[in-house]
């Protein structure tokens, strides 16, 4: 894929519409208060909503939130196949659920934020939408509603595309959570406009895409998080990149059980036993250090004040089950990492939610806060960690999407980005 795209900063956007796709599914409490309870996501599209402002562009902002039914029929088959009863499935509960999933709170924040109103449409490309966005002036910025909301947008329907594309004179590209999804609002739109990334997702390019094509050597890959078969493409395609790639989490469970190792009631996927030795082979094959765990955390229960042990990897004993890398794998992965050139990580060393069980995460966290390479979070789990530990402002670059970054790293071409007009 070429990640050599236009940005906003090349094309002209003064006195133009300009529709921008944004990350605004953010979370909310769960009380249906429509309180945002952390707007990382809509902070983070602000360098380029402002830089349009700046330029003389009115501003067209859309984006998903959460997963909205959008007919009524759909939402009563989706809630029997849950195994609700058909009386209790009401026309009335659909539109709550709908309702709780509205723009309102983020137009209120992006406002706040901005410093200035934030007009909001009632739909998406409904008359509202049309309405307000044929008066919108330079400097103005309009928020659509949930994109969702559109039974096409998640089918990248053409018409829904072109009708989105028809209020604007420019498409802006700065989802990069969502640019492994090819929707009307995501790619769609960019065969009815000059298509450009913002800056958030001209970073994710920069960080992840020159790490993956030109590194700074050596080149570190950290992979933990609970299976191997969610991180079979990212571990093949890294194989190719590498000079270290490092097993953490509960993927390394299969590993052990492959080459024989005991693993008592570890998480383990049997089926990806055969694929992990294959790994091991392709890594011997092709020079690169596979390093997996020497002793492990293990815990008589799956609960945060568990009992707990250090024993050597493949000498689980029944009944007990690994949560965290052990000590000597602590050190040996952060030695791996501090003479590196570029580090990758994705996904936790153990169930770092526990305390107890959060050391090998931390030690890992902290090994690259105090490494002078490129550290590149993948978003996620890792991205979560990172924060949570306070190691956040140590890292060169956070990833924003995590299921995008994972595609990324497999080597998958994204629809959101391969729509953008080449440098």
């Amino acid at each position: 894929m070429n990640y050599n795209k236009k940005t906003v900063k090349d094309v002209d956007v003064q006195g133009k519409k300009v529709l921008l796709r944004c990350d605004f599914n953010v979370p909310m409490a769960k009380d249906g208060s429509g309180v945002i309870t952390d707007d990382k996501r809509i902070r983070a599209a602000l360098p380029t909503i402002q830089y349009l402002l700046d330029q003389g562009a009115a501003v067209i902002a859309c984006s998903h939130m959460g997963k909205p039914v959008a007919t009524f029929e759909s939402y009563k088959k989706k809630q029997l196949e849950k195994g609700k009863d058909e009386a209790s499935i009401t026309e009335e509960k659909w539109k709550k659920s709908l309702a709780e999933l509205r723009m309102e709170p983020v137009a209120a924040r992006l406002g706040e934020l901005l410093g200035k109103s934030v007009i909001l449409a009632d739909d998406v490309v409904g008359p509202d939408a049309q309405a307000k966005a044929a008066a919108l002036k330079p400097g103005e910025v309009l928020l659509l509603q949930n994109t969702r909301f559109e039974k096409g947008e998640t089918k990248n329907d053409p018409a829904l595309a072109k009708a989105m594309a028809s209020m604007a004179e420019v498409y802006v590209s700065d989802a990069f959570g969502a640019v492994h999804r090819a929707h009307a609002s995501t790619a769609g739109v960019a065969d009815y406009l000059p298509a450009v990334s913002g800056f958030l997702i001209q970073k994710e390019l920069d960080f992840i895409g020159g790490a993956l094509a030109n590194p700074k050597r050596p080149l570190v890959a950290i992979l933990g998080g609970s299976k191997v078969s969610s991180k079979i493409g990212v571990i093949n395609n890294l194989l190719e990149i590498a000079d270290t790639i490092i097993i953490g989490g509960g993927m390394a469970y299969t590993f052990s059980a492959a080459q024989g190792g005991k693993v008592g009631n570890s998480l383990l996927e049997e089926d990806w036993k055969d694929y992990s030795l294959e790994m091991i082979q392709k890594a011997k094959d092709k020079g690169v250090k596979l390093l997996l765990p020497v002793d492990t955390v293990i815990a008589d229960a799956f609960a945060p004040d568990a009992n707990s042990q250090v024993v050597k990897a493949g000498e689980i004993p029944d009944g007990w089950e690994g949560l965290d890398i052990g000590p000597e794998t602590v050190k040996l992965y952060c030695d791996a990492v501090a003479d590196a050139g570029t580090v990758i990580w994705n996904g936790p060393m153990g169930v770092f939610e526990f305390e107890k069980f959060a050391a090998g995460t931390k030690a890992v966290a902290e090994a690259l806060s105090k490494t002078s390479a490129i550290t590149i979070i993948g978003g996620g789990d890792s991205a979560a960690a990172v924060q949570q530990l306070g190691y956040a402002d140590k890292m060169t670059h956070i990833s924003t999407g995590g299921g995008a970054s994972l595609e990324f790293m497999e080597g998958k071409e994204l629809p959101g980005v391969a729509c953008l007009l080449d440098k």
